[in-house]
C-alpha cells in the first residue's frame, strides 16, 4: 500500500477510537515508524511503506487506540525547541511549560535549582539557552533522574548539570539565582476527570492526593533560604490556583509577586522575587 492510503487508514482507525486531531497523530505515528520528519509526509506520500514500518505503524496506532500519548509510543516529546526522552516514570512535558522558560529568560541567572525536575525539560532547557549557566535538578524518583540525566548529557548540558535525589529542599545545599518547579498541582478530587492519556503518567508528578496545593506550601516556605538575595522563584500552577499561591509567596516574604498568563490568557505561573529581610 501506498503512504497516503496507509495513512489514511490509521487515522480511521484512530478517529473510531474518539482519539481527537486523528490524522496528525497518525501523520506523527507514521514519521516514527518509517525514521523520518512527519513533514516529508507529504513529499513521499505515493511511496510503497515497507513491511516492517507498515507493522510498526499498526501496533503504534492499536496502542494510540488504547490511550497511551503519542509521546510515549514514539519516547520523546519536543519542548522549547528540543527533544526530550519520555518514558512512563515522567510527567511528559507540555507546551504551557514554555511560558515558566521565557519568564526565567527575561533575566539573568548564573545558577538555578529545578524542584521535581522529572524529564529535566525546564532544567536542561535553561542550561541549553545560557550557556555559561549551572544547575541543580532534585526528584524523588529515581528513574525519573535517569531520565534527566541521559535527556542532559544528550543536549550538551550534562557537564553543567548535578542531579539530586530529594524530596523538594531535603538533600539541596547552597544557594541560587533562580529557583523553578513544575510540581504536582492536580487536586485528588480532579483526577477522576482527567483525560486517559493520564494514566500512562506516574500519578505523584500529577497529584499531591490533597487540595492540589501541598508542594506550594513547601517550596514558598523553603525557598527563601536558598536564594540569594534578589533571586527569583517561579512556578507553574493550575489555572485555578494563581490567587493562593501568589499570597503563600507573599506571606512567605516575596516581592514582586506576579500571576502570568499563558498564551490561553489562563494563570500558569508564579513568579516572585527573594527579598533579604536579614539586611538593614
Amino acid at each position: 500500500m501506498i503512504l497516503r492510503d496507509v495513512l489514511s487508514m490509521g487515522a480511521g482507525e484512530l478517529r473510531a477510537a474518539g482519539i481527537e486531531e486523528a490524522m496528525h497523530d497518525a501523520r506523527r505515528l507514521m514519521a516514527g515508524a518509517m525514521g523520518v520528519e512527519a513533514g516529508r509526509l507529504t513529499l513521499i506520500e505515493r511511496d510503497e511503506v515497507a513491511p516492517v514500518a507498515m507493522a510498526t505503524f499498526h501496533d503504534s496506532v492499536r496502542r494510540r487506540c488504547e490511550g497511551e500519548p503519542v509521546s510515549h509510543i514514539l519516547g520523546w516529546r519536543e519542548f522549547y525547541g528540543r527533544r526530550f526522552e519520555v518514558t512512563r516514570d515522567v510527567l511528559d512535558p507540555r507546551p504551557e511549560t514554555e511560558g515558566l522558560i521565557a519568564e526565567a529568560l527575561r533575566a539573568p541567572f548564573e545558577d538555578v535549582l529545578d524542584l521535581g525536575t522529572g524529564t529535566g525539560c525546564i532544567l536542561v532547557t535553561l542550561l541549553a539557552e545560557r550557556s555559561r549557566a549551572t544547575g541543580v535538578g532534585a526528584d524523588v524518583s529515581p528513574s525519573a533522574l535517569a531520565v534527566a540525566e541521559r535527556n542532559a548529557d544528550r543536549l550538551g548540558a550534562g557537564a553543567r548539570c548535578t542531579l539530586i535525589h530529594s524530596d523538594w529542599f531535603t538533600y539541596v545545599t547552597g544557594t541560587f539565582d533562580l529557583i523553578v518547579s513544575n510540581p504536582p498541582y492536580i487536586a485528588a478530587s480532579e483526577m477522576e476527570g482527567l483525560s486517559r492519556e493520564v494514566s500512562f503518567e506516574p500519578h505523584m508528578a500529577l497529584t499531591d492526593e490533597a487540595d492540589g496545593l501541598s508542594a506550594y506550601r513547601v517550596i514558598a516556605a523553603g525557598a527563601g533560604a536558598h536564594l540569594a538575595p534578589q533571586g527569583r522563584l517561579l512556578v507553574e500552577i493550575g489555572w485555578q490556583q494563581g490567587a493562593a499561591v501568589a499570597e503563600m509567596f507573599k506571606a512567605a516574604g516575596f516581592a514582586e509577586v506576579r500571576v502570568l498568563p499563558d498564551l490561553d490568557g489562563r494563570d500558569r505561573v508564579v513568579a516572585g522575587r527573594w527579598i533579604d529581610v536579614k539586611r538593614p
